[in-house]
């Protein structure tokens, strides 16, 4: 073993098969903009750099993430992460207080319960501060390893709150084995959905990114929804898969040339190379997104978290942004235009608390009309929107 003194870097050590590399982070925690509604967090964080789950989809390849190394083989492990983590969570060292919201465990280069987490304990020790410190908790994995930490997600479920999501691209095990050959497969993850249920936790399925042609087909995405409704799943979050150019797409494209040659025109048709995020184009996406809003009507699933999840949680500025981040999503996904994604956003600028305002000084907001400003007011008053909660059904 030595110690690379330019890079702080502890090189040499193998995990499983794993080149490990040992760092000194500066932080841990990423501050959002704005609260994040899709996981009702303001915080997330990245207590690894890389991931050896190595889904063939992973847009943590993209060169835009600065991830070192080679994805899916090498680690990069944050060893001071839960000093760091400990002095960012701790109100005694801070001027404001932390918004209520959800402490996000999972992050965009990574998954805190990859394999290495076995050795590091890095996502256990961040729950014991998240305890401590008295904060709810989501956590996002497709690891069967969060198992593991049950006895301190009942601690904090029972102080705050836990949501336990795991990310599918669809249930069915042969895909599973091409496109995530890292990961615990869909009936494993499914099983431990079933167990934390059994705990008490709520539970969520990030169906995301359906694979175009592959996962997203009429029979494999009901058969995803279907198992996902008798694990006892309380949300499904759903997305379309991005293909940032250069090594996120070469990496994919390479695999499905093996697998799915025939496909290779379909992908040529759907991505546009000139789109830096690697979306898709709208005339896949809508068609495919619609199918799933059905599916889930006939499930009767909730496409984004409920809001008797984190409706007490959330200050009211907060709860009113993801409402009507929600609401703009439930309209758009059944051919509605909208207003609230934008008024959603206004909202957000706002420099004092939205309860504070009055209906004749919200309709002064940009984007703001007077349909909102009901809503709003509503939200701000009791914490409820009833045109949403009849909408999320």
């Amino acid at each position: 073993m030595s110690i690379n003194i330019r890079t702080g870097f502890i090189t040499g050590k193998i995990y499983e098969n794993k080149m490990i590399k040992e760092i000194q982070a500066k932080s841990v925690l990423t501050k959002h903009s704005k609260i994040e509604s899709w996981f009702m967090t303001h915080y997330g964080m990245n207590l690894y750099r890389g991931c050896t789950h190595n889904c063939v989809y992973c847009d943590g390849r993209a060169e835009s993430y600065n991830v070192e190394g080679e994805f899916g083989k090498d680690v990069f492990v944050k060893i001071n992460a839960l000093e760091l983590l400990s002095h960012e969570l701790n109100p005694e060292r801070k001027r404001k207080l932390m918004p209520g919201s959800f402490i996000m465990l999972g992050g965009g280069v990574c998954d805190a319960y990859q394999p290495v987490e076995k050795q590091y304990k890095l996502a256990r020790g961040a729950l014991e501060l998240i305890l401590k410190y008295n904060h709810p908790v989501h956590i996002l994995t497709k690891s069967t390893l969060v198992e593991r930490d049950i006895d301190i997600l009942q601690k904090i479920h029972k102080q705050r709150r836990v949501i336990v999501s795991f990310s599918f691209s669809s249930a069915d095990e042969r895909i599973s084995r091409i496109f995530e050959p890292g990961v615990p497969g869909p009936e494993e993850r499914l099983e431990t959905i079933k167990k934390m249920k059994q705990q008490g936790f709520y539970c969520g399925m990030f169906l995301m990114p359906v694979i175009p042609f592959i996962t997203d087909i009429p029979g494999v995405l009901e058969e995803t929804v279907r198992k996902a409704k008798n694990a006892g799943i309380d949300f499904i979050i759903f997305g379309g898969m991005t293909l940032k150019e250069g090594r996120q797409k070469e990496h994919f494209m390479n695999v499905l040339t093996k697998h799915y040659p025939q496909l290779i025109p379909d992908y040529e048709k759907i991505y546009d190379k000139n789109d830096r995020w690697g979306g898709t184009n709208y005339e896949y996406i809508q068609p495919v997104s619609f199918h799933f809003n059905r599916l889930s009507g006939k499930y009767g699933i909730p496409k984004r978290i409920p809001p008797e999840i984190y409706s007490d949680i959330l200050n009211r500025t907060d709860l009113t942004i993801v409402i009507l981040e929600h609401l703009d999503y439930l309209l758009k996904l059944n051919e509605q235009k909208s207003p609230y994604g934008y008024s959603a956003f206004s909202i957000s600028k706002l420099k004092e608390p939205v309860e504070n305002l009055s209906y004749d000084q919200l309709l002064d907001i940009k984007g703001v009309g007077p349909v909102t400003a009901k809503i709003i007011r509503e939200i701000a008053e009791t914490g409820r929107c009833l045109y949403y909660e009849k909408l999320l059904k």
